[in-house]
């Protein structure tokens, strides 16, 4: 296997849904409209001036432009609790894919959880890509990060997609906005999909020496003192 390989995610779909199906998108190219819109910088009351934003921190961007985006098939109306959506199913289309944007969960499967309500359903989003990821490699879906602004919360999960590709992995989320109205539309990202290869680690404790702790000292004084400092000297580039 070439090294190009050892970075690619195979995403397939029934050929019936091809040509309508919104393919999988990489993090980078899915932010949402409010980060865009967000300033750099903005005025904080306890500083008495102006500080930087989420917009200039290098680690909440990168934790939401690393990996790919699930999207949601079509479009998902919500009304007063209830789901409808409009999908007609193609011609020739195989029974065993689900025939819908989003199944359920009956809450006792996740009963003694945070998540519990025992009148309220946990949905599924149904996914119609089967996932393949290099051998080694595990893929960790969550929640689309940083994403505060949808109106439920998928769950994570980590599944080995070089073993596990002949079925697609689905996304079972708890709906928080309960007072939601309004259509989802299609595309809208319901997970995030993160390749971790699958390695043994250890933990190690140990005291700083004399020369970590100097450069330690260094390193908060110039966080203190300058702007960008992991940026310009630690972050290291991703793309």
């Amino acid at each position: 296997m070439d090294e190009a390989d050892q970075r690619t995610l195979r995403f397939r779909c029934p050929r019936e849904l091809d040509a309508i199906l919104p393919r999988p998108i990489p993090a980078v190219h899915g932010l949402p409209d409010w980060f865009k819109l967000l300033p750099q910088k903005a005025f904080n009351p306890t500083m008495g001036g102006e500080a930087l934003t989420v917009k200039k921190c290098p680690p909440f961007i990168d934790a939401m432009t690393s990996g790919f985006l699930m999207p949601l098939p079509i479009d998902l109306e919500v009304r007063d609790g209830e789901f409808s959506w409009n999908f007609e199913v193609p011609k020739g289309f195989i029974s065993e894919y689900p025939h819908s944007p989003i199944g359920f969960h009956d809450p006792s499967q996740v009963a003694g959880t945070p998540y519990f309500d025992e009148d309220r359903f946990i949905i599924k989003f149904n996914n119609f890509w089967t996932i393949e990821a290099p051998p080694g490699y595990s893929i960790l879906f969550t929640h689309p990060v940083n994403r505060g602004d949808l109106p439920f919360t998928t769950f994570t999960g980590l599944v080995d997609c070089d073993t596990f590709h002949d079925s697609p992995v689905n996304f079972p989320a708890h709906w928080h906005d309960t007072g939601f109205n309004g259509v989802l539309p299609k595309g809208t990202p319901v997970a995030q999909c993160l390749p971790v290869k699958r390695e043994n680690w250890t933990s190690q404790f140990d005291m700083l020496s004399t020369e970590e702790n100097e450069q330690m000292i260094k390193t908060r004084i110039a966080i203190g003192q300058e702007t960008d400092v992991y940026r310009r000297r630690f972050r290291v580039q991703k793309r």
